[in-house]
C-alpha cells in the first residue's frame, strides 16, 4: 500500500531525528508523545489512528502514552494539565470541545511543548493540525444521493452533534451537493442525533410512522445510518430500495455496503492521517512548535469499490 511505502521513508528520517535527541524546543527532549483522546481508542477511526501512531512511534524509538476523556471536556482539561506537568516531547490532542481546551493548549505552548490537533477543531493557541475536509465528506454523500435518487424523492437527515464543526460542515456539504442541486428532492425531517445509533433508531422509528415515503437516509456518521437501517428492518420498511449513506467506513458499515444495505460510506483515512501526523511530530521534536495544516482527503466507498476495504 502507498501509505506503507511513505511510512518506510518517514521511519528512516525519523530515526535520525530520534537519534538527535528529540530536542529543539520541544518538551525537554522527552521521547514520550502524549495522545490525548476525546474518546475511546479501541474502535473506529480513532482506534485505527491510535494504533497507526503507536506502531510508528515504537519503530522510531519513542513511547505513546494515551489518555481517554470519555467525551468529558473537564476531564480532558485535567488530563492535559497532568500531561503538561510530565513534559512530554509533544502532544497529539483530539479535543472534546474547541473553546474549553484552548487554555490547555496555550498552557502547553507556554511550557514549550509542541501540540498537534487532529480529528476535532481548536479555538486558539499555536498548533499544527492534521484533519480532513469535513465538508468534502458531506459533498461526496450529497453527490451520490443527487445522482441516484428518483425524481421527487423524499429524504431524512441525521445530523451529528451540532456543537461540533465537523457535524455542521458535513451537513453543509450534503445540502449544497444534493438539496440545492435537486430542488425536486424534499427534506422531510432532520435531527441532531448526537452521532448515536440509539438516537437515530428512535427518531427513524418515529419518522417511519409519520412518513409513508422515505427514499433516502443521509447521516453524518455510520452509527446513525445503521440505527436507521435497524429501525426500517424492525418496521418491515427495508427492502433495499432506500438509499442510505454514512461517514466513517466502520467495519459494520463497510460490510453493510457490501451486503447492499448501505449505498455508501465515506472513509476518513486513518493510515494517511497517521503518516501525516508522525511527519509533523518528527519535525516538531527537532524544531519546536509548527503551525502547518495538513489535509487528508476522504475516500468514497460504494458497491463498486467496497471489496478492497473489506477486512
Amino acid at each position: 500500500m502507498k501509505w506503507k511505502q511513505g511510512l518506510a521513508c518517514l521511519l528512516a528520517a525519523g530515526m535520525m531525528a530520534v537519534a538527535a535527541g528529540c530536542g529543539g524546543s520541544g518538551g525537554s527532549g522527552s521521547k514520550t508523545i502524549a495522545f490525548v483522546s476525546h474518546d475511546t481508542v479501541d474502535k473506529d477511526f480513532t482506534g485505527a489512528l491510535h494504533k497507526n501512531i503507536e506502531a510508528q512511534g515504537q519503530a522510531l524509538g519513542f513511547d505513546v502514552e494515551t489518555t481517554n476523556a470519555n467525551m468529558d471536556a473537564n476531564k480532558q482539561i485535567d488530563q492535559m494539565n497532568e500531561v503538561i506537568a510530565k513534559k512530554p516531547g509533544a502532544i497529539i490532542l483530539l479535543p472534546v470541545e474547541a473553546n474549553a481546551l484552548t487554555p490547555a493548549v496555550e498552557k502547553a505552548n507556554a511550557a514549550g511543548i509542541p501540540v498537534l490537533i487532529t480529528n476535532r477543531d481548536i479555538a486558539g493557541g499555536k498548533t499544527a493540525q492534521v484533519h480532513s475536509d469535513e465538508e468534502q465528506a458531506g459533498r461526496l454523500q450529497g453527490e451520490y444521493m443527487a445522482k441516484h435518487l428518483p425524481q421527487g424523492a423524499k429524504v431524512v437527515y441525521f445530523h451529528g452533534d451540532s456543537t461540533q464543526a465537523s457535524a455542521n460542515l458535513r451537513w453543509q456539504g450534503f445540502k449544497a451537493a444534493c438539496l440545492d442541486k435537486r430542488p425536486d428532492v424534499e427534506l422531510l425531517a432532520m435531527t441532531d442525533a448526537g452521532w448515536s445509533h440509539t438516537e437515530a433508531l428512535k427518531y427513524m422509528t418515529l419518522w417511519l410512522k409519520l412518513f409513508p415515503q422515505i427514499d433516502g437516509v443521509a447521516s453524518g456518521n455510520d452509527d446513525m445510518a445503521l440505527g436507521a437501517i435497524d429501525a426500517m428492518k424492525a418496521a418491515g420498511r427495508f427492502d433495499g430500495h432506500v438509499l442510505v449513506g454514512g461517514v466513517d467506513a466502520t467495519d459494520d458499515a463497510v460490510k453493510a455496503v457490501a451486503a447492499g444495505e448501505m449505498s455508501q460510506t465515506i472513509k476518513q483515512d486513518a493510515d494517511a492521517s497517521g503518516v501525516a501526523i508522525v511527519e509533523l511530530i518528527q519535525k516538531m521534536l527537532q524544531g519546536g512548535q509548527m503551525e502547518d495544516d495538513a489535509k487528508v482527503p476522504f475516500i468514497e466507498i460504494t458497491k463498486d469499490n467496497v471489496a478492497q476495504f473489506l477486512k
